[in-house]
């Protein structure tokens, strides 16, 4: 498929970043519908992807982000990619978030 711009991968992330969305991706594996209301609403930015786009992009760049975080962790700077910061808001959260559910 063509190149995903700039303005289109943050088109991307402001749709995932969507509580509704981010708890219907965690919910489950099968997720062409997900990925299709998520094409939808990038239409309406008058972006042109299918949802097959959008999920090989959004795997992609959680998987870029998990690797960056990893070599974070383990005291590396050297790794780093465009998005983290927007996509830290979005991943970083959630394992926090399992242990604080866990504490009370």
């Amino acid at each position: 498929g063509k190149h995903w711009t700039v303005n289109e991968v943050r088109a991307l992330i402001r749709i995932w970043s969507d509580k509704n969305i981010q708890q219907q991706l965690e919910g489950t594996v099968r997720n062409k519908r997900i990925f299709e209301q998520v094409a939808a609403r990038l239409q309406k930015f008058g972006i042109d992807r299918d949802w097959k786009q959008c999920r090989t992009k959004y795997k992609n760049l959680k998987h870029e982000y998990k690797s960056v975080k990893n070599a974070q962790d383990s005291g590396s700077t050297s790794k780093s990619m465009k998005f983290f910061n927007e996509l830290d808001a979005i991943l970083g959260h959630s394992t926090m978030e399992q242990a604080s559910k866990s504490d009370n």
